[in-house]
Protein backbone atom coordinates (compact mmCIF):
# COMPACT_ATOMS: atom_id res chain seq x y z
CA UNK A 1 0.00 0.00 0.00
CA UNK A 2 1.89 3.46 -1.11
CA UNK A 3 1.92 6.14 1.83
CA UNK A 4 0.86 9.67 0.96
CA UNK A 5 2.20 12.86 2.40
CA UNK A 6 1.70 14.21 5.75
CA UNK A 7 -1.13 17.24 5.57
CA UNK A 8 0.35 20.73 5.57
CA UNK A 9 -0.92 22.44 8.46
CA UNK A 10 -1.19 26.60 8.40
CA UNK A 11 0.97 27.38 11.44
CA UNK A 12 4.60 27.92 10.66
CA UNK A 13 6.46 25.11 12.02
CA UNK A 14 9.12 25.57 14.32
CA UNK A 15 12.24 23.73 14.21
CA UNK A 16 13.10 21.84 17.45
CA UNK A 17 16.70 22.89 18.72
CA UNK A 18 19.74 21.39 18.27
CA UNK A 19 21.49 19.95 20.88
CA UNK A 20 24.62 21.49 22.01
CA UNK A 21 28.04 19.70 21.68
CA UNK A 22 28.91 19.70 25.17
CA UNK A 23 24.72 18.26 26.29
CA UNK A 24 25.03 14.97 27.67
CA UNK A 25 21.00 13.76 28.02
CA UNK A 26 21.23 11.54 31.04
CA UNK A 27 18.17 10.00 33.00
CA UNK A 28 17.98 12.52 35.67
CA UNK A 29 15.33 15.77 35.04
CA UNK A 30 16.50 18.78 36.48
CA UNK A 31 14.87 20.33 39.20
CA UNK A 32 13.56 23.14 37.73
CA UNK A 33 12.02 21.40 34.62
CA UNK A 34 8.18 19.95 35.03
CA UNK A 35 7.70 16.29 34.61
CA UNK A 36 5.51 15.05 32.04
CA UNK A 37 2.13 13.71 32.66
CA UNK A 38 2.48 10.22 31.31
CA UNK A 39 6.06 8.78 31.14
CA UNK A 40 7.51 6.00 28.44
CA UNK A 41 7.32 2.36 30.22
CA UNK A 42 10.84 0.65 31.31
CA UNK A 43 10.17 -1.95 28.10
CA UNK A 44 9.90 0.90 25.65
CA UNK A 45 12.61 3.60 26.88
CA UNK A 46 14.99 3.87 24.08
CA UNK A 47 18.66 3.43 24.68
CA UNK A 48 22.52 3.30 23.76
CA UNK A 49 22.38 -0.58 22.89
CA UNK A 50 19.11 -2.03 23.90
CA UNK A 51 16.25 -1.08 22.07
CA UNK A 52 12.71 -2.28 22.34
CA UNK A 53 11.94 -3.47 18.74
CA UNK A 54 8.50 -1.20 18.48
CA UNK A 55 9.80 1.72 20.68
CA UNK A 56 8.67 5.23 19.36
CA UNK A 57 11.66 8.21 19.98
CA UNK A 58 10.84 10.88 22.74
CA UNK A 59 11.06 14.59 21.82
CA UNK A 60 12.02 17.08 24.36
CA UNK A 61 9.30 19.56 25.73
CA UNK A 62 9.44 23.54 25.77
CA UNK A 63 11.15 23.60 29.03
CA UNK A 64 13.89 21.07 28.00
CA UNK A 65 14.44 23.74 25.09
CA UNK A 66 14.87 26.47 27.54
CA UNK A 67 17.23 24.46 28.80
CA UNK A 68 19.63 23.81 26.21
CA UNK A 69 19.85 27.31 25.67
CA UNK A 70 20.99 27.57 28.96
CA UNK A 71 23.70 25.49 28.64
CA UNK A 72 24.58 26.05 25.45
CA UNK A 73 25.25 29.59 27.14
CA UNK A 74 27.11 28.80 29.91
CA UNK A 75 29.21 25.71 29.71
CA UNK A 76 29.50 25.56 33.70
CA UNK A 77 26.46 24.19 34.23
CA UNK A 78 26.80 21.29 36.73
CA UNK A 79 27.57 17.74 34.30
CA UNK A 80 25.19 15.86 37.14
CA UNK A 81 22.01 17.91 35.78
CA UNK A 82 20.13 16.05 32.88
CA UNK A 83 17.46 17.10 30.35
CA UNK A 84 13.84 16.63 30.77
CA UNK A 85 12.21 14.59 27.19
CA UNK A 86 8.12 14.60 26.45
CA UNK A 87 7.72 11.00 25.41
CA UNK A 88 6.79 10.74 21.91
CA UNK A 89 3.44 8.77 21.64
CA UNK A 90 3.73 5.86 19.13
CA UNK A 91 2.21 7.70 15.85
CA UNK A 92 -0.58 5.50 15.19
CA UNK A 93 -1.82 5.46 18.76
CA UNK A 94 -5.34 7.01 19.12
CA UNK A 95 -3.88 9.46 20.97
CA UNK A 96 -1.56 10.54 18.36
CA UNK A 97 -4.33 10.96 15.88
CA UNK A 98 -6.39 13.19 19.33
CA UNK A 99 -3.09 15.33 19.18
CA UNK A 100 -2.75 16.09 15.19
CA UNK A 101 -6.58 16.90 15.29
CA UNK A 102 -6.29 19.35 18.30
CA UNK A 103 -3.47 20.97 16.35
CA UNK A 104 -5.15 21.24 12.82
CA UNK A 105 -8.26 22.51 14.86
CA UNK A 106 -6.44 25.20 16.83
CA UNK A 107 -4.11 25.81 13.48
CA UNK A 108 -0.74 25.12 14.67
CA UNK A 109 1.75 22.45 13.86
CA UNK A 110 2.05 19.12 15.97
CA UNK A 111 3.93 19.09 18.93
CA UNK A 112 5.07 15.82 18.66
CA UNK A 113 5.59 15.96 14.87
CA UNK A 114 4.55 13.61 11.97
CA UNK A 115 7.16 10.39 12.14
CA UNK A 116 5.06 8.85 9.98
CA UNK A 117 3.69 10.67 6.99
CA UNK A 118 0.28 9.35 6.12
CA UNK A 119 -2.38 11.07 4.28
CA UNK A 120 -4.77 10.59 7.06
CA UNK A 121 -4.97 9.44 10.60
CA UNK A 122 -7.53 6.89 9.07
CA UNK A 123 -7.66 2.65 10.46
CA UNK A 124 -6.32 1.92 7.17
CA UNK A 125 -3.81 3.87 6.52
CA UNK A 126 -2.10 2.77 10.29
CA UNK A 127 -2.05 -1.01 9.37
CA UNK A 128 -1.19 -0.30 5.85
CA UNK A 129 2.26 1.26 7.23
CA UNK A 130 2.55 -1.61 9.71
CA UNK A 131 1.91 -4.01 6.97
CA UNK A 132 4.47 -2.10 4.65
CA UNK A 133 7.45 -2.22 7.78
CA UNK A 134 6.71 -6.09 8.31
CA UNK A 135 6.54 -6.46 4.16
CA UNK A 136 10.14 -4.58 3.68
CA UNK A 137 11.60 -6.86 6.66
CA UNK A 138 10.23 -10.15 4.65
CA UNK A 139 11.29 -8.83 1.71
CA UNK A 140 14.77 -7.60 2.38
CA UNK A 141 15.38 -10.97 4.79
CA UNK A 142 14.65 -12.81 1.69
CA UNK A 143 16.79 -11.05 -0.99
CA UNK A 144 19.84 -11.23 1.55
CA UNK A 145 19.39 -14.68 1.90
CA UNK A 146 18.97 -15.67 -1.94
CA UNK A 147 22.17 -13.79 -2.64
CA UNK A 148 23.67 -15.48 0.16
CA UNK A 149 23.49 -18.79 -1.24
CA UNK A 150 25.87 -17.62 -4.19
CA UNK A 151 28.20 -15.91 -1.95
CA UNK A 152 28.17 -18.06 1.55
CA UNK A 153 29.52 -16.93 4.33
CA UNK A 154 29.62 -13.34 3.73
CA UNK A 155 26.15 -11.74 5.39
CA UNK A 156 27.19 -8.35 6.24
CA UNK A 157 28.50 -7.18 2.10
CA UNK A 158 25.47 -9.17 0.96
CA UNK A 159 23.68 -6.81 3.51
CA UNK A 160 25.47 -3.70 2.53
CA UNK A 161 24.64 -4.60 -0.88
CA UNK A 162 20.94 -4.88 -0.56
CA UNK A 163 21.24 -1.69 1.65
CA UNK A 164 23.11 0.04 -1.30
CA UNK A 165 20.52 -0.85 -3.61
CA UNK A 166 17.24 0.28 -1.55
CA UNK A 167 18.71 3.37 -0.50
CA UNK A 168 19.45 4.51 -4.57
CA UNK A 169 23.08 4.45 -4.20
CA UNK A 170 26.54 2.46 -5.71
CA UNK A 171 29.16 0.31 -3.78
CA UNK A 172 32.84 0.14 -4.07
CA UNK A 173 34.46 -3.54 -3.19
CA UNK A 174 38.02 -3.00 -3.02
CA UNK A 175 39.76 -6.68 -2.76
CA UNK A 176 41.88 -8.84 -4.31
CA UNK A 177 41.42 -11.25 -7.72
CA UNK A 178 39.39 -14.39 -6.76
CA UNK A 179 36.69 -13.44 -3.92
CA UNK A 180 33.72 -13.57 -5.64
CA UNK A 181 32.78 -9.62 -6.85
CA UNK A 182 31.32 -10.60 -9.83
CA UNK A 183 29.16 -13.28 -8.80
CA UNK A 184 27.63 -10.83 -6.23
CA UNK A 185 26.70 -8.21 -8.78
CA UNK A 186 25.42 -11.31 -11.36
CA UNK A 187 23.71 -12.88 -8.00
CA UNK A 188 22.03 -9.22 -7.09
CA UNK A 189 20.55 -9.30 -10.73
CA UNK A 190 19.21 -12.40 -10.70
CA UNK A 191 17.39 -11.79 -7.58
CA UNK A 192 15.70 -8.84 -8.26
CA UNK A 193 15.13 -10.41 -12.19
CA UNK A 194 17.05 -7.24 -13.73
CA UNK A 195 19.67 -7.05 -16.29
CA UNK A 196 23.18 -7.02 -15.98
CA UNK A 197 25.90 -5.47 -17.96
CA UNK A 198 30.07 -5.86 -17.13
CA UNK A 199 32.69 -3.64 -18.21
CA UNK A 200 36.50 -4.72 -18.03
CA UNK A 201 37.91 -1.71 -17.48
CA UNK A 202 40.99 -1.24 -19.34
CA UNK A 203 43.98 1.37 -20.28
CA UNK A 204 42.78 1.81 -23.42
CA UNK A 205 38.76 2.21 -22.59
CA UNK A 206 37.39 5.28 -24.16
CA UNK A 207 34.16 7.02 -22.72
CA UNK A 208 32.20 6.16 -25.62
CA UNK A 209 32.50 1.90 -24.88
CA UNK A 210 30.98 2.88 -21.58
CA UNK A 211 27.86 5.45 -22.32
CA UNK A 212 27.23 4.88 -25.96
CA UNK A 213 28.08 6.88 -29.17
CA UNK A 214 25.93 8.07 -31.90
CA UNK A 215 26.72 7.13 -35.48
CA UNK A 216 25.27 7.93 -38.80
CA UNK A 217 22.95 5.36 -40.03
CA UNK A 218 23.05 5.56 -44.14
CA UNK A 219 19.60 3.25 -44.68
CA UNK A 220 17.78 6.40 -42.79
CA UNK A 221 19.86 9.63 -43.20
CA UNK A 222 20.02 10.22 -39.60
CA UNK A 223 22.06 10.07 -36.60
CA UNK A 224 21.34 7.08 -34.21
CA UNK A 225 22.36 6.52 -30.62
CA UNK A 226 23.15 3.33 -29.53
CA UNK A 227 23.39 2.64 -26.10
CA UNK A 228 26.77 1.46 -24.25
CA UNK A 229 26.39 -0.70 -21.32
CA UNK A 230 26.04 1.46 -18.84
CA UNK A 231 22.35 1.83 -19.49
CA UNK A 232 21.72 -1.81 -17.37
CA UNK A 233 20.49 -2.00 -13.51
CA UNK A 234 23.23 -3.54 -12.59
CA UNK A 235 26.22 -2.34 -13.63
CA UNK A 236 29.76 -4.24 -12.72
CA UNK A 237 32.50 -1.76 -13.95
CA UNK A 238 35.47 -4.26 -13.31
CA UNK A 239 38.87 -3.11 -12.23
CA UNK A 240 37.66 0.52 -12.54
CA UNK A 241 41.16 1.91 -11.68
CA UNK A 242 42.73 0.72 -14.37
CA UNK A 243 40.68 2.81 -17.12
CA UNK A 244 42.11 6.57 -18.08
CA UNK A 245 40.53 9.56 -16.08
CA UNK A 246 38.77 10.74 -18.96
CA UNK A 247 36.60 6.76 -19.32
CA UNK A 248 36.22 7.13 -15.58
CA UNK A 249 35.06 10.94 -15.61
CA UNK A 250 31.68 9.35 -18.08
CA UNK A 251 30.42 7.68 -14.78
CA UNK A 252 29.97 11.02 -13.26
CA UNK A 253 26.39 12.28 -14.98
CA UNK A 254 25.09 8.82 -15.00
CA UNK A 255 26.00 8.14 -10.77
CA UNK A 256 24.86 11.21 -10.10
CA UNK A 257 21.64 12.05 -12.11
CA UNK A 258 20.71 8.10 -13.51
CA UNK A 259 21.49 9.87 -16.99
CA UNK A 260 23.57 9.94 -19.87
CA UNK A 261 23.77 13.38 -21.95
CA UNK A 262 24.84 12.66 -25.36
CA UNK A 263 24.79 15.70 -28.18
CA UNK A 264 22.91 17.24 -25.70
CA UNK A 265 20.24 14.99 -25.32
CA UNK A 266 19.50 13.24 -21.89
CA UNK A 267 18.74 9.63 -22.16
CA UNK A 268 17.58 7.89 -18.68
CA UNK A 269 18.78 4.50 -17.48
CA UNK A 270 16.21 1.90 -15.69
CA UNK A 271 15.29 2.05 -12.51
CA UNK A 272 16.75 0.55 -9.91
CA UNK A 273 20.18 1.34 -10.96
CA UNK A 274 23.01 0.38 -9.37
CA UNK A 275 26.61 0.60 -9.97
CA UNK A 276 29.00 -2.30 -8.63
CA UNK A 277 32.52 -1.08 -9.12
CA UNK A 278 35.37 -3.19 -8.16
CA UNK A 279 39.36 -2.11 -7.60
CA UNK A 280 42.63 -4.33 -6.54
CA UNK A 281 43.93 -2.90 -3.66
CA UNK A 282 47.34 -4.06 -3.80
CA UNK A 283 48.01 -4.32 -7.66
CA UNK A 284 49.02 -0.40 -8.81
CA UNK A 285 51.03 -1.47 -11.62
CA UNK A 286 49.11 0.33 -14.74
CA UNK A 287 46.13 1.78 -12.93
CA UNK A 288 44.85 5.56 -11.86
CA UNK A 289 43.68 6.69 -8.50
CA UNK A 290 39.79 7.07 -8.38
CA UNK A 291 39.76 11.16 -7.82
CA UNK A 292 37.69 12.49 -5.12
CA UNK A 293 34.47 13.09 -6.83
CA UNK A 294 34.02 9.98 -8.13
CA UNK A 295 34.32 8.23 -4.90
CA UNK A 296 32.18 10.49 -3.25
CA UNK A 297 29.60 9.15 -5.27
CA UNK A 298 29.67 5.66 -3.94
CA UNK A 299 27.14 4.99 -1.50
CA UNK A 300 29.30 2.30 0.44
CA UNK A 301 32.68 1.11 0.19
CA UNK A 302 33.70 -2.46 1.57
CA UNK A 303 35.73 -5.60 1.12
CA UNK A 304 34.63 -9.06 0.79
CA UNK A 305 37.67 -10.92 2.04
CA UNK A 306 38.46 -14.90 1.19
CA UNK A 307 35.74 -17.30 2.52
CA UNK A 308 36.05 -19.37 5.66
CA UNK A 309 37.78 -22.65 5.64
CA UNK A 310 34.75 -24.79 5.87
CA UNK A 311 32.97 -22.27 2.72
CA UNK A 312 36.07 -23.27 0.69
CA UNK A 313 35.74 -26.69 1.17
CA UNK A 314 31.71 -26.95 -0.11
CA UNK A 315 33.04 -24.79 -2.75
CA UNK A 316 35.69 -26.92 -3.86
CA UNK A 317 33.13 -29.91 -3.64
CA UNK A 318 31.13 -27.60 -6.25
CA UNK A 319 33.95 -27.09 -8.83
CA UNK A 320 31.41 -28.06 -11.34
CA UNK A 321 29.40 -25.08 -10.96
CA UNK A 322 30.63 -22.28 -13.04
CA UNK A 323 28.90 -19.66 -12.66
CA UNK A 324 26.69 -20.17 -9.32
CA UNK A 325 24.30 -16.98 -9.76
CA UNK A 326 22.16 -19.28 -12.10
CA UNK A 327 21.44 -21.61 -9.59
CA UNK A 328 18.89 -18.73 -7.88
CA UNK A 329 15.55 -17.61 -9.01
CA UNK A 330 14.51 -13.95 -8.89
CA UNK A 331 12.79 -13.32 -5.94
CA UNK A 332 12.03 -9.83 -6.59
CA UNK A 333 11.63 -7.31 -9.43
CA UNK A 334 12.71 -3.51 -10.29
CA UNK A 335 8.78 -2.98 -9.18
CA UNK A 336 9.01 -3.99 -5.97
CA UNK A 337 12.53 -2.51 -5.50
CA UNK A 338 11.15 0.94 -5.92
CA UNK A 339 8.36 0.05 -3.32
CA UNK A 340 10.72 -0.72 -0.92
CA UNK A 341 12.86 2.08 -1.96
CA UNK A 342 9.69 4.15 -1.18
CA UNK A 343 8.71 2.60 2.45
CA UNK A 344 12.56 3.55 3.26
CA UNK A 345 12.10 7.04 2.76
CA UNK A 346 9.77 7.49 4.90
CA UNK A 347 11.29 5.82 7.83
CA UNK A 348 11.56 8.50 11.14
CA UNK A 349 15.15 10.08 11.65
CA UNK A 350 14.71 11.92 15.09
CA UNK A 351 16.68 15.17 14.95
CA UNK A 352 18.83 14.81 17.54
CA UNK A 353 19.93 11.72 15.05
CA UNK A 354 20.30 14.05 12.18
CA UNK A 355 22.39 16.28 14.65
CA UNK A 356 24.48 13.66 16.12
CA UNK A 357 25.18 12.59 12.50
CA UNK A 358 26.21 15.97 11.06
CA UNK A 359 28.39 16.45 14.29
CA UNK A 360 30.34 13.40 12.71
CA UNK A 361 30.62 15.27 9.47
CA UNK A 362 31.67 18.28 10.93
CA UNK A 363 34.59 15.78 13.43
CA UNK A 364 35.73 14.99 9.64
CA UNK A 365 36.33 18.45 8.49
CA UNK A 366 38.00 19.64 11.54
CA UNK A 367 40.32 16.75 12.28
CA UNK A 368 44.20 17.65 11.56
CA UNK A 369 44.84 14.79 10.09
CA UNK A 370 42.74 15.28 7.42
CA UNK A 371 43.33 17.57 4.62
CA UNK A 372 39.58 16.98 3.15
CA UNK A 373 36.65 16.08 5.44
CA UNK A 374 32.80 14.65 4.34
CA UNK A 375 30.99 16.31 1.98
CA UNK A 376 27.31 16.82 2.86
CA UNK A 377 26.49 14.31 0.63
CA UNK A 378 28.39 12.02 3.20
CA UNK A 379 25.78 12.86 5.52
CA UNK A 380 22.59 12.31 3.37
CA UNK A 381 24.75 9.04 1.68
CA UNK A 382 24.58 8.07 6.16
CA UNK A 383 20.75 9.23 6.69
CA UNK A 384 19.62 7.04 4.24
CA UNK A 385 21.81 4.35 4.64
CA UNK A 386 20.65 4.26 8.24
CA UNK A 387 16.71 4.20 6.95
CA UNK A 388 17.04 1.25 4.94
CA UNK A 389 18.83 -0.46 8.29
CA UNK A 390 16.60 0.44 10.16
CA UNK A 391 13.55 -0.78 7.74
CA UNK A 392 15.20 -3.92 7.47
CA UNK A 393 15.28 -5.02 11.45
CA UNK A 394 10.97 -4.25 11.24
CA UNK A 395 11.82 -0.45 12.68
CA UNK A 396 10.12 2.77 11.69
CA UNK A 397 12.89 4.72 13.08
CA UNK A 398 16.74 5.40 13.45
CA UNK A 399 18.23 4.52 16.25
CA UNK A 400 21.93 5.86 17.44
CA UNK A 401 23.09 2.15 16.65
CA UNK A 402 22.20 1.92 12.78
CA UNK A 403 24.27 5.31 12.34
CA UNK A 404 27.46 3.63 14.29
CA UNK A 405 27.40 0.47 12.36
CA UNK A 406 27.08 2.17 8.71
CA UNK A 407 29.71 4.82 9.64
CA UNK A 408 32.51 2.47 8.93
CA UNK A 409 31.39 1.56 5.25
CA UNK A 410 29.91 4.99 4.80
CA UNK A 411 32.26 7.56 5.47
CA UNK A 412 36.35 6.77 4.97
CA UNK A 413 36.22 6.71 1.60
CA UNK A 414 35.20 10.53 1.70
CA UNK A 415 38.20 11.45 3.40
CA UNK A 416 41.71 12.78 2.29
CA UNK A 417 44.33 12.26 5.01
CA UNK A 418 46.87 14.94 4.75
CA UNK A 419 50.59 13.78 3.42
CA UNK A 420 51.93 13.73 7.15
CA UNK A 421 48.86 11.24 7.84
CA UNK A 422 49.68 9.05 4.31
CA UNK A 423 53.18 8.90 5.70
CA UNK A 424 52.49 7.55 9.23
CA UNK A 425 50.71 4.88 7.69
CA UNK A 426 47.34 5.71 9.77
CA UNK A 427 44.44 5.15 7.59
CA UNK A 428 40.97 6.98 7.53
CA UNK A 429 38.99 3.47 8.88
CA UNK A 430 41.34 4.30 12.25
CA UNK A 431 40.56 8.14 11.91
CA UNK A 432 37.01 7.22 11.74
CA UNK A 433 37.00 4.99 14.46
CA UNK A 434 38.54 7.55 17.19
CA UNK A 435 35.98 9.78 15.90
CA UNK A 436 33.11 7.65 16.70
CA UNK A 437 34.54 7.34 20.37
CA UNK A 438 35.16 10.76 20.61
CA UNK A 439 31.47 12.26 19.41
CA UNK A 440 29.01 11.99 21.94
CA UNK A 441 25.97 9.62 21.46
CA UNK A 442 22.71 10.99 21.72
CA UNK A 443 21.15 9.02 24.96
CA UNK A 444 17.50 8.99 23.85
CA UNK A 445 16.16 7.49 26.95
CA UNK A 446 13.35 9.21 29.63
CA UNK A 447 14.55 10.91 32.74
CA UNK A 448 13.45 8.69 35.97
CA UNK A 449 10.72 9.44 37.65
Amino acid sequence: MRLGAAPKHEGAHTPSARLPDETVLSNAAPANTAQPDAMLSDETALSDRTVSSRTILPRKTASADKTDDNMASNKNVASDKGTAWEPLVAPHSEQHQAQQRQARDVGKPSLIGAPIRLEDDSPCNIEGFNADIARFEQRFATLTRTISRVLAGKAMVVRLCATALLAGGHILLEDNPGTGKTQLARALAQAIHATCHRIQFTADLLPSDVIGVTYYERKTGSFVFRKGPVFASVVLADEINRASPKTQSALLEVMEERQVTIDGTAHQTPDPFIVIATQNPSDHLGTYMLPQAEMDRFLIRTSLGYPGHDVSVELLRQSHIRDRSQLISPVLTGGDILELRNVAQQVHVDDRILAYIMRLIEATRQDERLAVGSSLRGGLALTRCAQVWAASQGRAYVIPDDVRELVPFVLPHRLTPTPETSFAAIGTERIIEEILDQVPVPALTTPAP
